[in-house]
């Protein structure tokens, strides 16, 4: 008896553990191709060059059919626990930002890095996972069907996490969101288990992003510059390496390039929270940089820095001045 009842509390608390657990935020959205192929798209210059993104805005409002698809996306995540940000509200509330910095620039010397409309979107819906849909509403006589592909995308780094794809039954009567929900029940299952495995390696290994560290040519030092680290004589890029080593999870993270003026640094692991007064506070690319920053702006390097945020899940440090 003692077995059993030992045992029903060990269940109840697994039980509360899990329904405590943080899951991902999602956003839905139309995929490039979607938009693309149905001509809502927007045109930016990058660098010099003009670039065609998606017009998501343009999409919700251009397709009735889409509007309805993302809704009942919605829906069918809600019902299995997952958290979303809505597209529609959350475009509204860029629109109502218009005062929304759209370029970051130094203080001394003007230079400026620019956010794509895409990079906007995902800093201000602070969502997880974005889960990009494309799908076909098609004839077989007089039945309509629907096809239909869902990628989920880690917004941190683009890497696809999740899929689905498949194609439902024909039918004479129904709605876009009739017709996609019967298409796509029989593979939420797994694609959701595919996005809960995704956010339990999160918080186990960390979050993963890209840390980008350059100097100005005004700096009068560079990454193969010598400091004393409590002992230790070594370059610059050296001691940051063991700064990262030292604080990222398991110690994870891969140096893609180093040179004399350009640090890039990929796979870094980061904690998902940290505690903050106390309170367990969710670690963003910026704040976690913003560690490195301080460190390098103290004693014995004494390094002047700025910090630019690229999208969630990249941030660059400047050294050598704000």
């Amino acid at each position: 008896m003692k077995k059993i009842i030992l045992s029903i509390v060990f269940c109840f608390a697994a039980i509360l553990t899990w329904g405590q657990a943080k899951k991902p935020i999602i956003m839905v959205v139309p995929s490039d191709i979607f938009c693309v192929s149905h001509g809502y798209t927007m045109t930016v210059n990058a660098n010099g060059k003009d670039e065609v993104l998606p017009d998501y805005k343009k999409a919700m409002q251009g397709s009735e059919e889409l509007r309805m698809v993302i809704i009942k996306m919605g829906s069918i995540m809600t019902e299995r626990g997952f958290p979303l940000k809505d597209l529609e509200q959350t475009l509204k509330s860029i629109d109502s930002q218009s005062a929304e910095i759209a370029m970051l620039s130094s203080k001394s010397s003007g230079a400026a890095i620019k956010e794509t409309p895409i990079d906007v979107l995902k800093r201000i819906a602070k969502a997880d996972i974005i889960m990009d849909i494309d799908f076909n509403i098609k004839r077989q006589g007089p039945n309509n069907y629907i096809t239909f592909a869902l990628k989920g995308l880690d917004s941190y780094t683009n890497k696809q996490v999740a899929a689905a794809a498949g194609t439902g039954k024909p039918s004479s009567a129904a709605t876009a969101d009739l017709l996609l929900e019967e298409a796509v029940l029989s593979h939420m299952d797994e694609f959701n288990g595919q996005l809960t495995k995704f956010f339990d390696d999160m918080f186990a290994n960390g979050r993963e992003v890209a840390l980008v560290l350059r100097v100005w040519d005004n700096a009068g030092v560079d990454f193969e510059h010598d400091f004393d680290v409590k002992g230790t004589n070594d370059q610059l890029s050296f001691h940051i390496e063991n700064w990262l080593t030292e604080n990222t999870v398991k110690g994870r993270f891969s140096t893609i390039d180093a040179t004399a003026t350009m640090l890039r640094f990929e796979q870094v692991r980061i904690p998902m929270m940290f505690n903050q007064n106390g309170r367990d506070v969710a670690m963003d690319t910026r704040r976690y940089i913003s560690n490195l920053s301080k460190y390098l702006a103290g004693p014995p390097f004494n390094l002047e820095n700025k910090i630019y945020q690229r999208g969630l899940g990249e941030a660059w440090l400047i050294i050598g001045e704000k």
